[in-house]
């Protein structure tokens, strides 16, 4: 087996960790960020409110978010890359910003979650 066919696996590896850490820091966010940013933008109901109850899962979201990014973030920028065939999708270098975009967005929900009893009082 060559790189060549090893890396579709890795590809989706790396999409994988990107999505993992995505979604982990919007479960982090869900008990205090999203209700906070709904209400100001003036999406209001009952449904909101239960949000909350999310908040002992708190820690553990942050943990699996920060787990996940940190894997993407060294399968992204710290694992060597392999050659690419042209055409290919390793070979186009939107499919690189993209993750880096996502990633990024993340650690920046995740960093907004953790410190969100530090700037929320601001909106109150």
């Amino acid at each position: 087996m060559t790189n060549v066919e090893n890396r579709p696996a890795n590809t989706h590896r790396s999409r994988w960790l990107v999505a993992g850490g995505m979604l982990g820091a919007v479960l982090a966010s869900s008990c205090c960020i999203v209700p906070l940013v709904l209400i100001s933008l003036g999406i209001s109901g009952a449904w909101i409110g239960q949000l909350t109850m999310l908040e002992p899962y708190k820690p553990l979201f942050l943990l699996v978010a920060i787990g996940f990014l940190a894997a993407g973030f060294w399968d992204v920028y710290f694992r060597k890359t392999r050659a690419c065939e042209d055409g290919s999708v390793c070979a186009r270098p939107h499919a690189s910003v993209t993750k880096q975009a996502a990633l990024w967005s993340g650690t920046l929900i995740v960093l907004a979650a953790l410190t969100i009893d530090l700037w929320a009082p601001f909106f109150y």
